[in-house]
């Protein structure tokens, strides 16, 4: 495959609740391996982290929902995203005729990242990334070879430490850096059909969601908590470059069912 021969990518990221359930995951899968190529994989890893962490007795020390990733901390999320997780998925991805590659951050310097400041809050060994340092050569050489990455949220800081990311951040960063190889496509798969006007109502899926209807449905609260941080990642990622992002339920990767968010 040529570089001209790349018309789309489509980027895919799989959500913790997907990867905690083995018959979502194995649907998922099935249906992952039947997305045309060239194709991304973003995951991240789910509660088998925190499970590890309880067995070897490390405290999860949570601040707004969000993990903070003490040295004890990174060395068990690294075990469990960038090991058993990533090569876990990447051995069903083989199994289903999909030739993948698991990879973190730090593999060929592909996704590095600057440690996020401690001030206000001391996360930790957290990264932020910049997606005009990604590894994006590297990127388009195992597109072009037939490969699919699978990443984790693994990155790291290019000065031997090891970070822990945000994988809906990750996923964001590695759809803008593929966007300027070719047109991409990204999906936010998770246990939701889409964004819903009232979360009891499955037919109440939100089919597109534009600037100003996003403004419209905050103020009427329609969208609110854990969502907001999804759509504001998504349409950052439109505003670089990226054609679109759907947030679909992962039973649903190859259906037209989600919200579309795009300019």
């Amino acid at each position: 495959m040529k570089m001209s021969d790349i018309n789309q990518i489509n980027v895919v990221k799989i959500g913790g609740n997907v990867i905690d359930n083995p018959d979502a995951l194995e649907r998922f899968v099935s249906d992952f391996a039947k997305l045309p190529a060239p194709k991304i994989l973003i995951h991240g890893g789910g509660k088998l982290a925190t499970r590890l962490s309880e067995k070897l007795e490390i405290p999860t020390q949570m601040i707004d929902g969000r993990r903070v990733t003490d040295r004890d901390t990174l060395d068990v999320v690294t075990m469990v995203y960038a090991g058993l997780v990533n090569k876990q998925i990447v051995a069903k991805l083989q199994a289903a005729g999909c030739n993948a590659i698991g990879l973190s951050g730090a593999d060929a310097n592909v996704i590095p990242a600057l440690r996020r400041s401690p001030i206000p809050v001391d996360f930790g060994f957290v990264g932020d990334i910049d997606s005009g340092k990604i590894n994006t050569a590297f990127i388009a050489t195992l597109l072009k070879a037939g490969v699919t990455p699978v990443f984790c949220a693994i990155t790291h800081d290019t000065e031997g430490s090891l970070l822990n990311s945000n994988a809906d951040s990750v996923a964001s960063a590695v759809a803008v850096a593929s966007a300027t190889i070719a047109p991409t496509y990204m999906h936010f798969c998770f246990e939701k059909l889409g964004v819903m006007c009232n979360i009891d109502d499955e037919s109440s899926v939100i089919k597109e969601i534009i600037p100003d209807s996003y403004r419209e449905l905050r103020e009427a609260g329609v969208v609110n908590k854990g969502m907001i941080p999804k759509i504001d990642n998504a349409f950052r990622a439109v505003e670089a470059g990226v054609q679109s992002v759907t947030i679909k339920h992962s039973d649903n990767l190859l259906s037209d069912i989600g919200t579309v968010i795009k300019l």
